[in-house]
């Protein structure tokens, strides 16, 4: 019943999202514009993807049972102690599409210390680590079973640029930070509620400088993520903010004079939308 009203809320929410969702075409700005063609309309497919989907496959099939600890907001879908590995392949896994645009965003941003809060089986880090193989991922994960095989997900995969914490965020982010010095990067998930998410931004916003990129997973998934959300939004420092949807996305350029929240979505779907009625950014 649980993810019946979940489905339903998105979809209200997505359609919201829709109406108000701009193109490429009526962008003026810039980097705005540079954004929208590097994660949004880039249709190139890359050799990560085919792996990362193989391997999703295989975690797709497997039925092996583990012990779930969720220090978060738990999951709408199931709250069982002992999950499939199919089964969180399945429901937790971040999908394709999100993950190349995580790809891309991180081909685009080009960090070098990367930052992900919520490892689950290692998909979204797996994108993640890809678009910037020279780069830093550390990766904490709450589940030590769930840990142990995001481990071995990455080391199928050769991303030895990934190191997965394991532990609460609490006790791991300190530990993480320290060993960063800075944050190019930082993937916000695992824990949906809203003092959690705005705590966590908060102890990572001293490593965060002006070029850095914030990406904050599932700003629709409750009432609390929305409420987190717009908070983010609010920050003096972050002068841009992105709705992607199933993600948001903070910017802190400096260069930015006003502070601006844009809703962007693919060409493709507002096939209309050719920018002769846009006003500028």
């Amino acid at each position: 019943m649980k993810w019946i009203k979940l489905y339903l809320r998105l979809l209200l929410r997505y359609l919201q999202y829709f109406l108000r969702a701009r193109t490429r075409y009526t962008l003026h700005a810039p980097f705005a514009f540079q954004l929208a063609e590097a994660i949004l309309e880039d249709d190139r497919q890359f050799y990560a993807f085919r792996d990362i989907e193989l391997l999703r496959r295989g975690l797709l099939k497997n039925q092996n049972h583990i012990r779930i600890q969720d220090h978060g907001a738990g999951s709408l879908v199931s709250t069982a102690a002992q999950r499939t590995v199919r089964s969180i392949a399945r429901y937790s896994a971040i999908s394709p599409e999100s993950g190349q645009l995580l790809f891309r965003l991180v081909d685009f941003s080009k960090p070098q210390r990367m930052l992900e809060l919520g490892t689950s089986l290692g998909i979204s880090g797996a994108y993640q680590a890809s678009g910037a193989q020279s780069a830093k991922l550390i990766s904490i994960e709450g589940c030590p079973q769930t840990a142990a095989l995001a481990r071995q997900n990455f080391h199928k995969l050769n991303l030895h640029n990934v190191e997965v914490f394991q532990g609460t965020f609490q006790s791991q982010l300190p530990l993480a930070l320290q060993q960063l010095g800075q944050l190019d990067y930082l993937y916000l998930d695992g824990d949906h509620r809203k003092g959690a998410s705005l705590a966590y931004f908060e102890a990572c916003l001293p490593y965060l400088h002006e070029r850095s990129v914030v990406v904050v997973a599932d700003i629709y998934w409750s009432n609390e993520m929305e409420s987190a959300w717009r908070t983010l939004q609010q920050y003096d420092r972050v002068r841009l903010t992105v709705d992607l949807f199933h993600f948001g996305l903070l910017f802190f350029r400096p260069e930015q004079k006003v502070k601006t929240q844009l809703t962007l979505i693919q060409a493709k779907y507002k096939p209309w939308q050719m920018g002769f009625f846009s006003s500028s950014d």
